[in-house]
């Protein structure tokens, strides 16, 4: 009788304990003496974000943060505080999204959850990316961010998703270059078109209209050659500086067949590179295939979505390449400025040249005939020439003071006024001086 009775109350403590240690391990901060207060903070705020009320859960995250600085919850605290701002959206939450993701990543840097939070701060400014021919500052920030997240974070496993957006936001900042260039190319500013097709070429390699671009580029460079070869310069100067430009286009219609054999302008520029007598490359196998692979990667876009998208704020990245890495230097700039003075140092220097050999032939006394009196002109005096080349320059930061109904000339003060109102803005002025030699 003894033993049942001991029996049944070691089967009863037995069972007591259980129940106990199980009620324990399903809610530890259950009791009021629980010695986790930090985790009760952590799992009320994860409850929090689950029902979307982001700034209770935000709440919550601080005080913990403050409370306990030295919690082993005080990583995923932090991140946490990110995650609130970022769902909760909007450019303002977004931005302090950012600021918390930063400061993750400044105290804990060697988390993985570092490049996790890096991938959110490039894809917040990738939600807001417009299209090619708006505001592109949100682009240009989602791939420096972007970047950022490949190189600092080279072992991540989201380092393909982030080489995969990279790639969409060069496509948006490629078509808007192109465009700006196509737009100048149309109204002739040659100079400012070859700038952004440079930029664009060097800089976007996977652009789904990089033949297009090149060949556009191969042709600003035969116009201008064409244009030079109309100029008064002497012969053999004229002939160097358009076998410069020449050069160049058969680059541009070379990088067409060599790099790009899959596109559509293969033809065509094979056909300009006969018509330069420049030869032919041929396509390596691995550029063949590497080409044929960027090509097959892109979807087209249909029509109904061509129309529909005009409606759209954000931009159609679907014919951007999913092969390929891209480029992960910073965005070639080239000054459209630099490429008309580098023309223009070659000009002067050529004219320079020139008029060193023949003054040095009109000159018997080693005075510079330049500065002879002209004949008939007094032996004091000197030739109208000569007062014009001692007269200071014009003050071209200073406002004219002629009156507006007359020419820039000014020297006929009868002449008939010109209505500014009714004068077109887009009309081509006439160059002067020098620049009367270059051709764009």
């Amino acid at each position: 009788m003894v033993r049942k009775i001991l029996v049944s109350a070691v089967l009863a403590g037995a069972v007591l304990a259980s129940s106990g240690c199980h009620h324990k391990v399903q809610n530890p901060l259950a009791n009021i003496d629980s010695k986790q207060p930090d985790k009760g903070l952590f799992d009320r705020a994860m409850d929090s974000m689950k029902r979307a009320h982001y700034q209770e859960a935000r709440t919550l995250l601080e005080t913990l943060i403050n409370t306990y600085p030295d919690s082993e919850f005080i990583a995923r605290a932090k991140l946490a505080l990110g995650d609130a701002w970022y769902a909760e959206g909007g450019k303002a939450a977004w931005q302090q999204a950012e600021s918390e993701y930063k400061d993750f990543q400044t105290f804990f840097p060697n988390l993985p959850e570092a490049s996790e939070a890096q991938l959110k701060i490039a894809s917040m400014h990738y939600r807001q990316m417009e299209k090619p021919d708006r505001d592109f500052a949100e682009a240009q920030r989602a791939a420096d961010e972007y970047k950022v997240m490949i190189q600092q974070y080279p072992d991540s496993p989201l380092v393909p998703q982030a080489k995969q957006k990279l790639r969409e936001v060069q496509e948006v900042l490629a078509e808007r270059q192109y465009r700006i260039a196509h737009f100048y190319n149309l109204r002739d500013n040659l100079a400012a078109s070859q700038a952004r097709l440079q930029s664009l070429t060097e800089s976007y390699p996977l652009y789904s209209g990089i033949d297009e671009a090149l060949y556009e580029l191969g042709g600003l460079y035969e116009r201008e050659a064409a244009a030079l070869k109309r100029q008064k310069i002497p012969d053999a100067q004229k002939e160097k500086l358009v076998a410069q430009f020449e050069k160049k286009a058969i680059e541009a219609y070379s990088k067409i067949v060599a790099r790009y054999p899959a596109t559509d302008r293969v033809s065509d520029a094979k056909r300009r590179l006969e018509a330069l007598k420049a030869p032919i490359p041929v396509p390596t196998p691995e550029a063949l295939a590497e080409s044929k692979a960027e090509e097959a990667s892109r979807e087209k876009l249909k029509l109904v979505a061509k129309v529909t998208g005009n409606f759209k704020k954000r931009p159609s990245v679907l014919a951007a390449s999913k092969v390929g890495d891209p480029n992960l230097q910073e965005e070639t700039v080239t000054n459209a400025a630099a490429i008309v003075n580098d023309l223009t140092n070659q000009i002067n220097g050529m004219q320079a040249s020139q008029n060193i050999g023949i003054k040095a032939v009109g000159s018997g006394t080693g005075t510079p005939a330049a500065n002879e009196a002209a004949p008939g002109t007094p032996s004091g005096g000197t030739s109208a020439e000569g007062t014009a080349a001692k007269q200071a320059p014009a003050q071209v930061n200073e406002i004219q003071k002629s009156d507006t109904g007359t020419q820039a000339a000014g020297t006929d003060s009868k002449a008939a006024p010109v209505d500014r109102k009714q004068e077109s803005s887009s009309k081509k002025k006439e160059k002067k001086g020098l620049r009367k030699l270059i051709p764009f």
